[in-house]
Formats: C-alpha cells, sequence, structure tokens
C-alpha cells in the first residue's frame, strides 16, 4: 500500500466517519464494503474485511460489467455450459447403455 499524509476527520452525530477519498482509494475501500475496527488501546485501526461472497459478488459484477453482458445473458450461457458439460462426461456412457 502506497505511503498516504495523515488525515484529519469528524465523527458525526450518530458516530459515522467518513475515510478521506485518498486513503479509501489506497486502501480499496468500496462503498457498502464490511470492515473491521479493532481497538488498539487509545486508538482504532479500520481493515477491510473481505467476505468471500461478497468478494465474488463483485468480482462478477466488474466481469459482467466489463463485458458488456445481463443477468439473463450470463444464465444463458452457463446454462449452455452445464450441457456442453454433461455432454462430455455422460454422452458416450449413454450412448454404449443406450445400444
Amino acid at each position: 500500500m502506497e505511503s498516504v499524509k495523515t488525515a484529519i476527520a469528524h465523527i458525526k452525530a450518530r458516530g459515522q466517519l467518513t475515510i478521506p477519498k485518498k486513503i479509501r482509494e489506497s486502501s480499496h475501500l468500496e462503498e457498502g464494503q464490511v470492515v473491521s475496527i479493532v481497538p488498539v488501546g487509545d486508538s482504532v485501526i479500520v481493515t477491510p474485511k473481505r467476505l468471500e461472497l461478497d468478494e465474488a459478488r463483485r468480482q462478477i459484477k466488474r466481469i459482467m460489467k466489463a463485458a458488456g453482458l445481463s443477468e439473463k445473458e450470463l444464465l444463458k450461457g452457463l446454462e449452455e455450459e452445464k450441457k456442453l458439460l454433461y455432454k462430455e462426461a455422460y454422452g458416450k456412457r449413454h450412448r454404449i447403455l443406450g445400444r
């Protein structure tokens, strides 16, 4: 992670804290992401908590956007791939059993 200078922020009435943009970017923090807050003496450490399922969902969403695919197109493609894999795995066996 690149070095970022110390920043000052104010805690809002309901305990909300805005993390400055440069720090969010260098720490790869995104909107809606879950973070861990660890108390250390009179300080706190805020670190990204990468949930595997959430991270996978974000990656799939990015790939779909880059490829220009809709959910419907993705699911159709997965169904076609499933049929091909089934045919590869079981096609010969079914032909032999059918004789």
